[in-house]
């Protein structure tokens, strides 16, 4: 007789997720940021701007930043050492490996975070990227970083040959300087509201806060921050008191130097702080503000709504519209513009402090695509200003191709077109403009060309 079965085990339960300890969410999200920023050829911004709204707490989300930034900016020194290290070469699989390790040498070597908290969170990351069995490689490999640290690395290694050599040959004096800034964090620069506080009075307000600041004398509206801070800890920022704007990029609207009460163009106003700067400056202003693609509209109006400045939309002096600025026939009105403020698409070579993953995906083709995308809106927009106008054209690059050539090539095609002189205030002469070297200054680098029509 066949034995009685023993009844069936009931099925187990799942086991819920272990929570993560403090600190190992942010060194996950790290990792993958700069997994699919280094090996998979996503942008940066892209890539941080669903991470960061799911970190509830500011000074993580302000932690994550700080080291995907640190281990791009570091990368042309951790990436040979670890290699090094390693006693075989990376497998095709091994993307979030490296980028783990990137993102726990930033922490010890750039930001200084305290070793243990760093190691400890680090290899639990690891664990939980799913790489239990490379826990202890992390662990060995850091620990060695921690007592080794790296050795000292040219920092134009960072820069690929092709974008190294146009630099060099543009600016041979300068170029070391400025691959080096490019691998240093920037200072913060502040743009007081002046619709809404005096500079000072706000100046007075970063103190009471126990934020420390400088006044730039070329800069009427700025605050520079040699310790950056988080932008929720700035006073009055959600009652637009002020914006996050670097020097170079406030100096536009100085350059440009429309009259009050000028109808003027923004060409290519995305994110929107030099529109606002311009409305802040002068509530007489009718501006109208373009932006090629539709998703970046709503970028713009918040950045107006947060200043205050939404008003003046509702009064119909700014209009804020989705455009292709080269097609006017598709959105002009038929009236002259007194001022037109061109901020180019570009290389970005002069904000690489900024977005160090330019390093990574530029290439030669781009430079070619974005020089006659340039010379399209030079021509598509000095048509529709009247005469005795001045078109500011500005980029924040720092390649003459884009720049000094780019201006001299429309000179020499526009009728009536002529450069006026910029002070050196503005940077080193550049051909019929001003160019600001990246990092010089503790700004960006920055071109400025004004442009006059003759009567």
């Amino acid at each position: 007789m066949q034995a009685p079965r023993p009844p069936a085990r009931a099925p187990r339960a799942a086991r819920p997720a272990r929570p993560l300890a403090p600190g190992v969410q942010v060194r996950v999200d790290a990792a993958q940021v700069l997994d699919a920023v280094v090996h998979r050829g996503r942008s940066l911004k892209s890539e941080l701007a669903p991470v960061l709204p799911r970190l509830p707490d500011p000074r993580d989300r302000a932690l994550l930043e700080a080291i995907v930034f640190a281990a791009l900016r570091g990368r042309y020194r951790y990436e040979p050492a670890l290699r090094g290290w390693l006693q075989k070469p990376p497998g095709a699989s091994d993307g979030p490996l490296l980028a783990l390790l990137l993102a726990g040498s930033a922490q010890l070597d750039a930001l200084r975070l305290p070793a243990h908290a760093a190691l400890d969170a680090t290899v639990e990351a690891a664990r939980a990227l799913g790489r239990p069995h490379q826990a202890g490689l992390v662990n060995a490999l850091l620990r060695r970083a921690q007592r080794d640290g790296f050795p000292p690395t040219d920092p134009a290694g960072a820069w690929p040959q092709w974008l190294r050599s146009r630099v060099e040959a543009a600016w041979p004096a300068q170029a070391a300087a400025m691959f080096a800034a490019s691998a240093q964090p920037a200072p913060m620069w502040l743009r007081v509201n002046r619709r809404r506080i005096a500079r000072d009075a706000y100046r007075l307000m970063l103190d009471e806060a126990g934020v420390a600041s400088a006044i730039d004398p070329r800069l009427d509206d700025a605050l520079r921050l040699d310790t950056p801070v988080p932008v929720a800890t700035l006073p009055g920022f959600d009652q637009g008191l002020v914006s996050v704007q670097d020097g170079s990029a406030q100096q536009a609207v100085d350059a440009l130097g429309a009259e009050p009460g000028a109808r003027v163009l923004d060409a290519c106003a995305a994110p929107g702080g030099k529109a606002a700067h311009l409305l802040e400056r002068d509530p007489a202003l009718e501006l109208l503000a373009l932006e090629l693609d539709p998703r970046r509209l709503p970028r713009i109006e918040e950045t107006l709504r947060r200043c205050g400045l939404l008003e003046d939309a509702a009064s119909g002096r700014v209009q804020v519209r989705a455009a292709d600025a080269t097609l006017p026939a598709q959105w002009w009105d038929g009236f002259s513009f007194d001022a037109v403020l061109l901020d180019a698409p570009c290389s970005a070579t002069g904000v690489v402090r900024r977005q160090p993953d330019i390093l990574l995906h530029r290439r030669p083709a781009d430079i070619d695509a974005l020089v006659q995308a340039q010379a399209r809106l030079l021509d598509a927009v000095w048509p529709l200003l009247r005469p005795g106008g001045t078109l500011l054209y500005a980029t924040c690059s720092i390649l003459p191709c884009e720049n000094a050539d780019q201006v001299t090539a429309f000179l020499a095609r526009a009728p009536g077109a002529i450069a006026e002189p910029l002070p050196d205030t503005f940077g080193h002469l550049a051909g019929p403009g001003r160019q600001r070297l990246a990092g010089e200054d503790g700004m960006d680098g920055f071109f400025y060309a004004r442009v006059r029509k003759c009567p």
